[in-house]
């Protein structure tokens, strides 16, 4: 278990910025942030000294012949409440990443399947949009490519909230869908894939772009025909030369698709940097969780069972309607936990 001297120091350093704060001094954004991520962690070290001391208590009273029975009872009670009470505490003092309660950049695309892998794109696009308005984020469309049959050949999106990158982290992948096409008439099942990344939005003093490293193009924006055809150059293409990262962006404001556009290449910058960052600390770290790798396949949509299937930790859900309609808590819980367990036996090797 933890030192008592370590959760001292942290339930006295939320102190302090309880007290900072109420009388108005310092960096008042800064003492917020840092406010907020210690407020559970303190209400976790209160809950679980209160059930210690409410057990001392309990096996005190054993002693006495009147409050005996009623004690050991009490004492039962606490004994079985007390190792969740520390394994809560335990998830609660893990390091958290810096990048959780940032907005993130959400991008879809077709894998192999032709039409019905964007036709699937567009599903998924649905399922986060649903997943996010249940949460009460805010969805930006950055770039959306669409098909004649209603699919998707790209889409990029920001979504901005709380916890939002926490949340939706553990979906960077390939997704797999099992189903008969709207366009079969034979009935026979097909397997397609999108892909799904899901990065951190990055801010300016997190990566360093040097302009010499741009090379920026301005293009007519597509438009649906006739008077919506955009007859201006608005569109703006950023290309990141040492990369070779291209970013897009189509919105009327010139200004505005430039000021997106480095946006989305900055998060992807930052990214790459991550991802590097993660495969440096651990090459045995598990692919997908945690580390945001998108080379494997994560999980399969089978529509003939309704059955959704996340292979980096053997879930397997058969509520697929629920899901495609952006019920999501179930499985990115999982994900969760399975993550905290990994990083708490890191901890503890």
């Amino acid at each position: 278990m933890v030192p008592e001297e370590r959760l001292a120091q942290i339930v006295d350093r939320f102190e302090y910025l309880e007290a900072r704060m109420a009388e108005g001094s310092g960096d008042i954004a800064a003492l917020g942030r840092e406010y907020a991520e210690l407020k559970p962690v303190v209400e976790r070290i209160s809950e679980w000294r209160d059930l210690r001391r409410e057990l001392e208590e309990a096996e005190a009273l054993a002693d006495d012949p009147e409050m005996a029975d009623l004690a050991e009872e009490e004492a039962t009670r606490l004994r079985a409440e007390l190792p969740e009470a520390e394994h809560a505490l335990e998830i609660a003092l893990l390091p958290t990443d810096s990048a959780d309660a940032r907005p993130a950049i959400l991008e879809i695309r077709p894998g192999t399947g032709g039409e019905e892998a964007a036709l699937f794109a567009a599903d998924l696009q649905r399922m986060y949009t649903r997943y996010a308005e249940a949460q009460g984020w805010r969805v930006e469309v950055i770039e959306e490519q669409p098909t004649e049959l209603g699919g998707l050949r790209e889409l990029v999106a920001r979504i901005s909230g709380e916890g939002v990158f926490a949340r939706l982290k553990y979906e960077s992948g390939v997704h797999r869908v099992q189903r008969v096409p709207t366009t079969e008439s034979g009935g026979r099942i097909h397997t397609s894939a999108a892909t799904v990344a899901v990065l951190p939005e990055a801010e300016a003093v997190d990566i360093d772009i040097d302009p010499n490293d741009l090379r920026i193009d301005t293009m007519r924006s597509s438009g649906a025909g006739g008077q919506h055809v955009n007859t201006t150059d608005s569109a703006v293409r950023i290309t990141h030369v040492p990369t070779g990262l291209v970013v897009t962006s189509s919105e009327k404001s010139q200004h505005r698709n430039r000021e997106i556009a480095m946006n989305v290449l900055r998060a992807r910058l930052y990214d790459m940097e991550r991802q590097k960052a993660a495969a440096e600390r651990s090459d045995m770290r598990k692919t997908q969780v945690g580390s945001g790798d998108r080379s494997e396949r994560i999980r399969t949509y089978n529509f003939p069972q309704g059955r959704m299937t996340d292979h980096r930790i053997n879930l397997t859900l058969y509520k697929l309607d629920q899901v495609m309609a952006g019920d999501l808590d179930e499985v990115i819980d999982a994900l969760t936990a399975d993550a905290q367990a990994a990083m708490l036996a890191e901890m503890q090797a």
